[in-house]
């Protein structure tokens, strides 16, 4: 068996931000491994289409959706107060739903930033704490929560993304070890760019990248991570050469970090 690979139907993955770009994945590759997918997103029309395509793609498990803003303060409660209710037990909770932001704080509005924080932190934290929780009751479990590589990149346009990234990779890595032995574990996944919607790239953009090798496909991207999941790594940048740039993202500063902010003025928004 692959690893991960589990008997078709016996087990349920809730993935989040399911509806695009590395999420679409996880449900898909989730699929194929056997596992049941609860796919969560605030879209209902790209969801239900991305639904219908995992459920084509695999017959033998259950494909539910559910339309949820999860970028407010009670989300993660009110979630897992549902599934409850559904009789879902989840298994494999993979907390990828988010929200990039290039954007200098004064010139950010107040609601994005709240809503940055809800997502990428509030509700993955208390996603964590109350799957975990029941995970622990039923044997154990496995939790993916997407950082970023930006945690390395602490440039500025990028404090308020890279810094609710930071925060999620940290959590992880210590959650992880608190529920270690207790059959749950915990992986932090920090990719550098991938080739999705997320950045605003245009599509002829996104093929340039992935010809040099300057992004990395969501596909590969979701491989990688789910691999590294299934092997109980606590955090895991996908694809080894970008480990490389990370001495070269810290050494960045003075007259390189002033000519980097007045060239990336122009993409901020």
């Amino acid at each position: 068996m692959r690893r991960g690979e589990v008997l078709a139907g016996t087990n349920t993955a809730l993935v989040t931000g399911a509806s695009k770009g590395i999420g679409r994945c996880y449900a898909l590759q989730l699929a194929a491994l056997g596992y049941n997918v609860l796919m969560v997103a605030s879209g209902e029309v790209e969801l239900l289409a991305t639904a219908e395509e995992v459920r084509t793609a695999n017959p033998k498990v259950w494909v539910r959706t559910l339309v949820k803003d999860l970028a407010t303060p009670t989300a993660a409660e009110e979630l897992f107060a549902w599934t409850e209710q559904e009789g879902i037990k989840v298994d494999v909770l993979i907390n990828n739903a988010g929200i990039f932001s290039f954007c200098d704080i004064l010139n950010t509005p107040i609601e994005r930033i709240q809503r940055v924080i809800y997502l990428h932190d509030i509700t993955s934290t208390l996603s964590c704490r109350l799957y975990a929780a029941d995970m622990i009751k039923r044997g154990g479990g496995r939790i993916l929560n997407m950082s970023s590589f930006s945690i390395w990149m602490p440039y500025p346009g990028l404090s308020l993304y890279s810094a609710s990234k930071a925060y999620l990779k940290s959590f992880s890595v210590a959650f992880a070890k608190e529920v270690k032995d207790k059959g749950v574990t915990v992986t932090a996944i920090c990719p550098a760019g991938i080739a999705t919607d997320l950045y605003g790239l245009s599509p002829a953009l996104q093929r340039f990248g992935l010809k040099t090798g300057i992004l990395m496909s969501p596909e590969s991207c979701a491989r990688r991570s789910l691999n590294g999941m299934f092997r109980g790594q606590r955090c895991k940048v996908p694809d080894w050469w970008f480990r490389l740039f990370i001495p070269i993202c810290q050494l960045v500063r003075g007259p390189l970090m002033r000519w980097l902010r007045n060239f990336t003025m122009q993409f901020q928004k």
